[in-house]
């Protein structure tokens, strides 16, 4: 489903409720569509980690040929400073060569925008490619930088103070947790 046309769903404090395996088969539907209209051949890289999850699933899925790949987003965040070294443990893992080469970012949630502009940061450092798309479960709102997906499963309008996780359990299958932060900053 193009950005465009992915169902808006009203979220409204506490009563949101996205059933994330529902959203992947639809996420599922829209890469296979933006993979066969798209140039070939053409890479799969999720943004780490729901992105990484829901790549890996897609590529073996799919039946795609190679490996897929990682990408991590924290030696160009702008917000470093603040996130530390922890956050530094994710590594970019892309199985082919860059330059020249399409590219299908997958990320799990797209919000201001900031962390695929990292991203791409992160892509360029590897190279230049010859396109990039992207492809998300949920596309939340609330840009701050021009970004946006070329498909999206759902939009979900969410206030600025609550953030939306995916999650993976040992099977493999995905869920949501929806995190207020104005509870935790109180609690």
């Amino acid at each position: 489903m193009t950005a465009d046309s992915a169902p808006a769903v009203p979220g409204s404090c506490g009563a949101l409720s996205l059933d994330a395996e529902a959203l992947y088969a639809e996420l599922r539907r829209a890469v296979q569509a933006l993979l066969a209209s798209g140039p070939q051949p053409t890479h799969l890289v999720g943004v780490v980690s729901g992105g990484a999850w829901l790549a890996a699933r897609l590529h073996r899925e799919l039946g795609l040929p190679g490996a897929p790949g990682a990408i991590a987003s924290t030696l160009h965040r702008d917000d470093y400073a603040q996130r530390g070294l922890a956050a530094a443990a994710a590594q970019t893992r892309l199985p082919f060569e860059v330059n020249g080469a399409h590219v299908l970012l997958i990320d799990d949630v797209l919000y201001t925008g900031r962390t695929l502009r990292a991203v791409l940061n992160e892509l360029f450092d590897y190279g230049r490619p010859a396109s990039v798309r992207l492809a998300v479960l949920v596309d939340r709102g609330g840009r701050e930088l021009p970004v946006a997906a070329d498909a999206a499963a759902v939009r979900v309008p969410l206030p600025a103070h609550q953030s939306l996780e995916l999650a993976q359990d040992t099977q493999g299958r995905l869920s949501f947790v929806l995190l207020d932060r104005v509870a935790q900053r109180q609690g």
